[in-house]
C-alpha cells in the first residue's frame, strides 16, 4: 500500500546531512513494512535484522562500538553484503538490544557512509526511561496510521483523491455522496494497515473487527512490558477509560472517571507511558490564543485521544453494522468518533501544533486551536449538517483577526470569518 512517508524517506536518503534514522510510531502502523518497501525500491539490497529476542545479535553493541566489527556482524547475520550508500541497514526493535539506541551516535560519527534506519514499537518508552537517542546524531521521522487520503489510495480511489486535493470545491461538492460513503467506511476500518488490507481483500467487517481486537490485545500486552504490575494496571485503567471520557460533552480528561477519588499524581506516569508508546495523543488546553500557543499551555487540563478511529470504535464496542450501514457513527457517536477522527487527521499534517481552548468558566470551548504555517486557526468539529454554534461565533467576535475552520458533514462554503470544510477534506488544511 502507498504511504506518504515514503517521500520523507527519499528526502532522508538524498540529504547531504543524512544521519541514522529513527522511524518512530506505535506498534502496527506499518513501520517495518514501509522500511523494507523503501529499501527494496531505493537500494541495491536490504540488510534487515529483527533485534527482538534474537540471540545472534544480543551482544552486538555490548563489546564496544568498533564499527568495522559491527558492520561485518550485521552482514553475517542478515546474509547481505553491506555496501556504503547502496545497502539499507534496518535494525527493527532496536530498543531490545543493550546499548542499541546509544550505538546510533557511533554510526553517525564513525560510519556516516552507511545508511542505517531503526524502528521499534516502544522506542519512545526506551528513550525516556533508559537510553536516549544522541542529541544531534539522528534524524527522526514520525509515522502514523493511514490517514483518510491514504485510505483512498489503498481503495484505488486515486481519481477521487485527485479531485479532493485539487481545491476545486465546486467539483468536490459534486462528489459529496461517495466521499461520505467512503468516510463512513474509514470511521469503521480506521487507518491501521492490516485492518485496511483486510477490509479491501475480504469486505468482511467482522474480520476487520477481529484485526482491531488483535491489535488492542497486543497493546495491552505491551502495557505490562518494562513496567511494574501496579504501573501496568494504571496504564490499562487510563486506556480503558478513554471511550467514556470522549463520550462526555466536555471531553476534558477527568482523573476521577478512571477511579473514584483518583488524583493526577496517581496516573501521571500511566498517561505518559501511553503518550510515549504512541497510543494516545495528549491535547492541552491553552489559556490565551496568541502566538506561540505553547506559551499559554495549561498542563493541568487536557484531552486524550486514541491514535486511530477504527481502534476507538472497537474499544467502544460499537457494532460494525451500526457504523457501516447507518449514520450512527457520525451522529450518535459524534463525541467519541468525530473529534478523534479530525484530531488524527490533523496530527498527520507536518508542522501542526494542536491545542484546545476553553474559558475558565467552561461556558465557551473551541474544539481545537491549531498553529500551522505561522497562523493560528480556530477549529470547530460538527458531526452533522446542523451547524449552529454559539461558542465559535462568540469566540470569533473577540478574535476577528483570525479565520476559523468548521469541519462538518455540510458541503464547502466560505464566509468572511469562517470556512466550512467537509469532514472528508481535513487534509485540505495543507
Amino acid at each position: 500500500m502507498k504511504r506518504k512517508v515514503i517521500e520523507k524517506l527519499k528526502e532522508w536518503k538524498n540529504s547531504n546531512s543524512r544521519k541514522p534514522l529513527i522511524l518512530s510510531g506505535a506498534r502496527q502502523v506499518g513501520k517495518t513494512y514501509i522500511l523494507k518497501k523503501f529499501g527494496h525500491e531505493e537500494y541495491d539490497n536490504v540488510a534487515y535484522i529483527n533485534c527482538d529476542n534474537n540471540p545472534k545479535i544480543a551482544d552486538l553493541f555490548s563489546e564496544g562500538y568498533d564499527m568495522e566489527r559491527i558492520i561485518v556482524a550485521i552482514g553475517a547475520v542478515s546474509q547481505q553484503e553491506i555496501k556504503p550508500g547502496r545497502t539499507l541497514i534496518i535494525l527493527d526493535e532496536i530498543q531490545e538490544l543493550k546499548n542499541g539506541i546509544s550505538a546510533l551516535k557511533y554510526f553517525c560519527e564513525n560510519a556516516p557512509e552507511y545508511h542505517v534506519a531503526v524502528a521499534g514499537s516502544l522506542l519512545g518508552i526506551s528513550m525516556r526511561h533508559g537510553e536516549s537517542a544522541p542529541v544531534g546524531k539522528v534524524n527522526i521521522i514520525k509515522m502514523f496510521p493511514m490517514d483518510f487520503e491514504e485510505y483512498l489510495m489503498a481503495k484505488g480511489e486515486e481519481r477521487l483523491l485527485g479531485v479532493l486535493q485539487s481545491g476545486d470545491w465546486t467539483t468536490i461538492s459534486m462528489l459529496h455522496e461517495p466521499m461520505v460513503r467512503l468516510l463512513r467506511e474509514y470511521y469503521f476500518v480506521g487507518g491501521m494497515p492490516e485492518a485496511v488490507s483486510t477490509f479491501i481483500s475480504t469486505k468482511d467487517a467482522n474480520a476487520v473487527r477481529r484485526v482491531h481486537n488483535d491489535i488492542l490485545f497486543t497493546y495491552r500486552s505491551d502495557m505490562s512490558k518494562h513496567v511494574t504490575s501496579s504501573t501496568a494496571t494504571r496504564i490499562s485503567m487510563v486506556w480503558q477509560s478513554i471511550p467514556a471520557q470522549l463520550a462526555r460533552e466536555n471531553k476534558k480528561f477527568i482523573f476521577g472517571a478512571v477511579k473514584s477519588g483518583a488524583r493526577a499524581k496517581d496516573f501521571e506516569m500511566a498517561i505518559q507511558w501511553l503518550v510515549d508508546a504512541g497510543l494516545v495523543y495528549r491535547i492541552s488546553r491553552i489559556r490565551e490564543v496568541a502566538m506561540p500557543l505553547k506559551f499559554y499551555e495549561d498542563f493541568d487540563a487536557f484531552k486524550l485521544f486514541v491514535l486511530d478511529v477504527g481502534l476507538l470504535g472497537a474499544m467502544s464496542e460499537i457494532e460494525p453494522d451500526q457504523m457501516l450501514l447507518t449514520n450512527n457513527a457520525i451522529k450518535e457517536y459524534k463525541g467519541a468518533m468525530t473529534e478523534n477522527y479530525v484530531l488524527c487527521q490533523l496530527k498527520s499534517i507536518d508542522g501542526t501544533h494542536i491545542y484546545y481552548y476553553s474559558r475558565d468558566d467552561s461556558k465557551l470551548e473551541i474544539d481545537f486551536i491549531a498553529q500551522y504555517m505561522g497562523k493560528i486557526i480556530p477549529i470547530e468539529v460538527k458531526a452533522e449538517e446542523n451547524l449552529r454554534s454559539k461558542s465559535l461565533s462568540t469566540f470569533m467576535a473577540s478574535h476577528s483577526e483570525l479565520h476559523a475552520i468548521r469541519f462538518s458533514m455540510a458541503k464547502y462554503y466560505n464566509q468572511e470569518w469562517m470556512s466550512n470544510v467537509p469532514l472528508y477534506a481535513v487534509g485540505a488544511l495543507r
